[in-house]
């Protein structure tokens, strides 16, 4: 007589479980899936409007709006991903942020202060070449285009090139991004801002104090903040200011914190029903 076995087979397994093994759903959750999707993707749109640029422009200027009785917000596609897609990613770059304060490299403050400055050259630097290529011309305006760097492109290629790259270097080159971007767009939404709304944006304002205050209570409710932080956006977007810098700050306010002992045992035993 066999031995029974000891492992699950495939038959006992859902369709949900076994989807979720696929090789597939491993690769895309991994930074090296994330940033071949991110170059694909630029290959493919290059590829697109180099044969049919306007197919191209066309679709990007499709016309998307979210309305809510009278009020709402109306953009082409290509404002959305601009100003809708990038706050998720700028979210998600300051959780990452958050958690190597909290918990990763950049626990001990000291270490932070290598990559604020470099962060601050990274800016300096390149606005410098361009007011210097551009000295008395009408074009010097836009040297704030200079000076930020894309975020998606600088930490994507760092994992293609290195996908075994230490952890200190990571954390470096994430807080180096951090800096360029929160003060990038800092300096975009008050020097290049047009026509300002100060209503909308005492709103804004008024809706971020009520998210700092929400903190402090240690209020851990995500609805709140997922609530607040939509209305910080849709007022500063009505301010007529860029509003992707709201993820930003949102994500470097999340709390990071080592899960204690008693939630582990929780977690593993639904897991384990779950199965």
């Amino acid at each position: 007589m066999s031995a029974p076995a000891t492992g699950t087979p495939d038959s006992e397994r859902t369709a949900w479980s076994r989807n979720l093994a696929s090789p597939l759903r491993d690769f895309l959750r991994t930074e090296t899936g994330s940033a071949a999707i991110l170059l694909s993707a630029t290959l493919a749109a290059l590829a697109w409007v180099n044969v049919d640029a306007s197919s191209y422009d066309t679709v990007w200027r499709t016309q998307l709006s979210v309305r809510i009785g009278g009020a709402g917000v109306a953009q082409d596609l290509r404002e959305w991903v601009n100003t809708g897609l990038m706050t998720f990613f700028f979210l998600v770059v300051g959780l990452e942020a958050r958690r190597e304060f909290d918990m990763g490299e950049l626990r001990g403050r000291r270490r932070f202060a290598l990559p604020l400055l470099a962060g601050l050259a990274g800016l300096a630097l390149p606005v410098a070449i361009y007011l210097a290529l551009n000295a008395g011309r009408g074009s010097a305006h836009g040297w704030g285009a200079a000076m930020s760097t894309d975020t998606a492109f600088a930490l994507g290629m760092l994992v293609l090139i290195g996908p075994r790259i230490p952890g200190r270097l990571r954390s470096f080159m994430l807080t180096v991004v951090v800096v360029d971007v929160l003060v990038a767009l800092l300096i975009i939404a008050t020097i290049y801002a047009e026509d300002v709304a100060p209503r909308a944006l005492a709103a804004a304002a008024a809706c971020f104090g009520l998210v700092l205050v929400a903190r402090a209570l240690g209020v851990h409710y995500g609805l709140v903040y997922a609530a607040l932080g939509a209305a910080v956006w849709v007022a500063l977007f009505k301010a007529g200011i860029d509003p992707v810098v709201t993820g930003l700050a949102m994500g470097l306010l999340t709390y990071a914190y080592a899960p204690a002992r008693g939630d582990l045992e929780r977690a593993s035993e639904l897991f384990r029903l779950f199965r």
